[in-house]
């Protein structure tokens, strides 16, 4: 009979691609997730894997395993938290994932809210890419996720939380510092840096810049928003930055300047995420709640930031 502990390392196997760093994200020793996944492949008559010198694939039989195994995964640890009771409000443990480009600039708002609105939950975070998120959180191993729109899983819900402008990052010296406003059509003579792949930062801002020539985006393999600000300051190019980085930097580096897009604003919208079985849903509505009223944007007055935001 298949377990449960089978289809846990082979889910882990089937990510990770490796057997080493499958056994390690399972805490047992590699000859233990090997005999597992071997007694796996007996009960069902079919092999799941191919090991080769570039790493582990999955036969086809084993890329469908792997697509179950995460669903089974997933309504197992529901039914567990159902089972213990945690299903009108935060208890316990709770999982929650959030993106690079929101958890620095959001996180000291809204832990110190949380402690004090949802008093019996211990709160675990996991920051990390969309994709990664998106993965786990189906699997079972993150109770919700925070990121940006749209989110695209049948099996997920969403709650909208608020909207996060962006704001044009442009060299102090550079002739754009002098405009009070900016305009998407500024940006088509532009070197615009964004962040690397996979980043979901990156994405908005190629949908915002889509008529740009792709000759004049530029990485440097950044991946944080710090270091897009530090190359503006040093006159590498302009980027986008949400409303929240600048929120939350209380000094943003004099030789930069912030520019706000004329109307409609180009913006991202930032929701909770969560399994459409989740067994939480109500206490995961309340701290989407909680994140809407403790982390909404907070504008800053004109001219502040050291005064190099325009039109703020």
């Amino acid at each position: 009979m298949i377990s449960l502990r089978q289809l846990r390392y082979f889910d882990q196997l089937a990510r990770l691609r490796h057997f080493g760093r499958a056994a390690a994200a399972c805490s047992v020793t590699q000859p233990a997730l090997s005999m597992q996944i071997r007694e796996l492949e007996a009960e069902l008559g079919r092999a799941l894997i191919e090991r080769g010198r570039d790493g582990v694939k999955l036969t086809r039989t084993g890329e469908e395993v792997a697509a179950r195994a995460v669903s089974i995964l997933a309504a197992v640890a529901d039914l567990e938290r159902r089972a213990r009771g945690d299903d009108e409000q935060l208890v316990g443990s709770v999982n929650l994932g959030v993106i690079p480009s929101v958890a620095p600039y959001l996180l000291p708002r809204l832990l110190p809210a949380i402690a004090e609105r949802h008093r019996q939950a211990q709160l675990a975070l996991r920051e990390t890419q969309t994709e990664t998120l998106m993965r786990e959180l189906l699997a079972g191993s993150l109770d919700a996720i925070l990121v940006s729109l749209p989110v695209e899983a049948n099996e997920v819900e969403v709650e909208p939380l608020f909207d996060d402008a962006f704001l044009l990052a442009v060299p102090a010296s550079s002739p754009l510092a002098r405009r009070r406003v900016a305009s998407i059509d500024l940006l088509d003579d532009a070197e615009l840096l964004l962040l690397e792949d996979g980043h979901c930062f990156r994405e908005q801002a190629l949908t915002v810049c889509r008529s740009i020539d792709p000759r004049r985006l530029r990485s440097f393999g950044a991946t944080s928003l710090s270091t897009l600000m530090q190359l503006v300051a040093n006159g590498h190019g302009v980027t986008l930055l949400p409303q929240m980085f600048v929120d939350a930097e209380a000094r943003v580096d004099p030789r930069v300047r912030l520019l706000r897009f004329e109307e409609p604003e180009p913006k991202r919208v930032l929701a909770l995420a969560y399994r459409s079985t989740s067994p939480v849903k109500s206490g995961l509505l309340a701290l989407a709640e909680t994140i809407r009223t403790a982390c909404g944007p907070q504008l800053p007055a004109e001219n502040s930031s050291a005064g190099r935001v325009g039109a703020l």
